[in-house]
């Protein structure tokens, strides 16, 4: 299928409709023959498949015998489909967030396991994305290409007070990785401390998840397939954690300032 039609169509057009758009754009005017002649769209369905682009403000429609149909610019037509696609897109994310958040203060029993490097940074972030006013971070150690999306979810959140404590530095895939440095240079708040090899992410002292990985027999590299993340949303047990790392940070500040 012509990469252009499959693109149409994910946007609403029928497959017709596509071939008739496609067909326009290179004739720029033409009759309901000619388009059909040129699409291979048979005569009987053309002018219903025109008429139902005119109706969706693809083409216009001149009069005349015969008609006349004039396509759209494509500039014009898809910036206004995409506008209204990322539109439609946000409110369904807002609607069905809102479904997922209150079904997910309902579970029973509100921890879960998950397995695998990708599914627990995406959790990471989707938790950064729930926040509503503070992340609080313990990092002893990173997975590959982690630091850079953790940097780019905070950055995204400048509204949240943002707290981390991290080691000076980690391995990924055997190259010493400066931890300190990355979030540092891109303006968010880092604090140098003696991280034992975990990590945990705190979000308003309501959810929470502690991850875990074994290491090779040296200490330095992670074993990816061996990573756990123990997402929790009991908040008892978030603000626990959470009171427990304000104490932390506070006597490491107070440990400077002496």
């Amino acid at each position: 299928m012509d990469e252009n039609i499959s693109v149409l169509k994910g946007i609403g057009l029928t497959m017709y409709e596509a071939q008739a758009y496609v067909t326009l754009t290179s004739l720029i005017s033409a009759t309901a023959v000619e388009v059909s002649e040129n699409s291979n769209i048979p005569r009987s369905k053309i002018y219903d498949v025109l008429k139902k682009l005119n109706q969706k403000n693809f083409i216009e429609i001149e009069d005349g015998r015969p008609l006349t149909y004039n396509v759209k610019s494509p500039v014009e037509v898809l910036t206004r489909e995409k506008e209204r696609l990322n539109s439609e897109i946000d409110d369904t994310i807002t609607r069905l967030t809102n479904v997922y958040e209150n079904g997910m203060s309902q579970v029973q029993a509100p921890i879960w396991r998950i397995y695998g490097v990708e599914k627990i940074i995406s959790q990471e972030l989707e938790i950064i994305k729930r926040a509503k006013s503070s992340i609080n971070m313990r990092i002893g150690f990173l997975f590959e290409g982690e630091g850079e999306a953790l940097v780019k979810a905070l950055k995204n959140r400048s509204d949240l007070k943002i707290n981390i404590l991290a080691s000076p530095t980690c391995y990924i895939n055997d190259e010493e990785f400066n931890i300190i440095k990355l979030f540092k240079d891109n303006d968010i708040n880092i604090q140098k401390a003696d991280i034992p090899f975990v990590k945990l992410i705190i979000s308003d002292s309501r959810e929470m998840m502690h991850t875990y990985t074994k290491f090779t027999e040296d200490k330095r590299n992670v074993i990816p397939e061996t990573a756990i993340g123990i997402w929790n949303k009991y908040e008892e047990i978030a603000k626990n954690y959470d009171d427990r790392f304000m104490n932390q940070l506070k006597k490491l500040k107070k440990k400077k300032s002496t």
